[in-house]
């Protein structure tokens, strides 16, 4: 019997000499205590090394599909064909059936096979010479590395982890900046109230106040770069009647340090946009295309990554992020929510309130398609994501432009009524309309039996 073993460093083919203790199982492992034990049982036959981590690589991929690779096919029409009649004992039984099919070997797999390939690990170094330990340990390392970046096919541009980190961030930064702005324009408006209604941007007011600092500073500042000129004279006017009360130098300068503030945050909000941007149109292409950047990072984050994302059904996505008013809906046996995050996507904000269920719905089903695509295909580019959006851009216009028409006889699984039916059931409905004469109903007397009579006079 010849034995197959895989290593990290190559093939090994044994040859058994004594096959009579591998039907004591049990204590097959008192056999490998020690090496001189273990080569009165087995002896290297041949010994095929890898070139390189890549032929180790492929070895390793196709032993764990169950394949047979170009290396060990070579092996085994080498050596192992040679003593044809013999039996091969092996690891994996699925990989025997192949072996058998293509090569026309007898192979064997048992539990005795299995301990004696426990044991054949367990004095590997004193079985196979001429590899160093050292050297074993450091391909082993390698092709571990190797095989798990293979199987989990990692790519730096493909880490949709970051995309769920700059959408958190991102909206962090919108929190505070909003809270920043606020602040800064009530702080300033106790000084220069008139600013905020003129200047309504943000920004600009935040760059303005950097500017002007004391409002009797604003006839001598120049606003063109920060504002057109006819606010700019709206300011200046406005400055010369302000109602605004008077402050010191020290709050002016407090208030110049929160506005740099906030002119910093928003460039780094801009500057973290574009990122975010860039890396979905990297990741997940097709979805970027069919809802937009942010809205497919903030879908994407909701499911925790693109994978959880794409085993979601469309029916999942089309109300992610509605999960509570889903639940309180159910409970409380209302209408379901016809939309969740999605919402936010250009196709449903442009269509009219009575089409936004439909466009969601239709958005959503093309939308789970797209992210599965991005996250189990190959290609990288958007082609399907623009079709499908043209797709649905046609059904806005066919939806705003003609109407639906809505036949409900669609609904129903029932046979059709015939017409004449349908005229019998209306009449019918008619008489029973028809109010009913009530008839005064005749009041019987009724006559009493002899012996009742009998009685009566008694009585009397």
């Amino acid at each position: 019997m010849l034995v197959l073993f895989e290593t990290a460093a190559g093939y090994a083919i044994f040859k058994v000499l004594d096959e009579q203790k591998l039907q004591q199982v049990d204590s097959l492992w008192k056999e490998f205590e020690t090496p001189d034990k273990a080569n009165k049982i087995v002896k290297l036959k041949h010994f095929e090394k890898f070139q390189d981590t890549t032929e180790a690589l492929a070895a390793a991929t196709a032993l764990v599909e169950g394949k047979l690779g170009k290396s060990l096919k070579k092996v085994l029409k080498k050596v192992v064909a040679k003593d044809a009649h013999e039996q091969l004992a092996i690891t994996d039984a699925k990989l025997g059936g192949v072996i058998k099919e293509k090569l026309n070997l007898s192979c064997v797999h048992s539990p005795a096979v299995a301990e004696l390939m426990r044991g054949i690990r367990y004095q590997m170094e004193g079985l196979i010479t001429g590899l160093p330990p050292r050297e074993i340990s450091a391909m082993s390392l390698g092709l571990a590395h190797s095989l798990s970046r293979y199987k989990l096919k990692f790519s730096p541009d493909k880490v949709d982890t970051m995309i769920v980190q700059a959408i958190s961030l991102l909206d962090d930064l919108d929190k505070e900046l909003n809270n920043y702005i606020m602040r800064c324009r009530e702080w300033y408006g106790w000084h220069f109230p008139e600013l905020g209604k003129i200047i309504t941007d943000n920004l600009a007011y935040c760059k303005s106040v950097r500017k002007i600092g004391d409002r009797t500073n604003v006839v001598n500042t120049d606003l063109s770069e920060v504002v057109p000129e006819e606010i700019e004279a709206e300011v200046k006017l406005a400055a010369e009647i302000s109602m605004g009360t008077e402050v010191s130098e020290e709050d002016i300068h407090n208030i110049m340090h929160l506005c740099d503030q906030v002119i910093e945050i928003s460039e780094y909000r801009s500057q973290l946009y574009d990122y975010l941007k860039n890396r979905m149109m990297a990741i997940a292409p097709n979805l970027t295309v069919m809802v937009g950047e942010l809205v497919g990072a903030r879908l994407i984050s909701h499911a925790g990554s693109l994978l959880n994302l794409a085993k979601h059904p469309a029916s999942t996505v089309q109300i992610l992020g509605a999960e509570k008013a889903l639940f309180r809906a159910l409970k409380t046996r209302r209408d379901t929510p016809k939309y969740g995050l999605i919402y936010h996507a250009s196709l449903v904000g442009q269509t009219t309130a009575k089409n936004k269920g439909k466009i969601s719905r239709t958005l959503a089903a093309k939308t789970a398609l797209a992210i599965r695509y991005d996250a189990l295909g190959e290609d990288t580019n958007a082609e399907m994501g623009l079709e499908n959006r043209a797709k649905l851009e046609a059904r806005l216009r066919q939806l705003e432009e003609k109407g639906v028409m809505y036949d409900p006889s669609g609904d129903s699984t029932l046979p059709s009524v015939s017409k004449k039916r349908k005229i019998e059931e209306v009449e019918e409905a008619e008489e029973e309309d028809k109010p009913v004469e009530v008839k005064a109903k005749k009041v019987k007397r009724e006559i009493p039996a002899e012996g009742e009579t009998r009685l009566m006079h008694t009585v009397l």
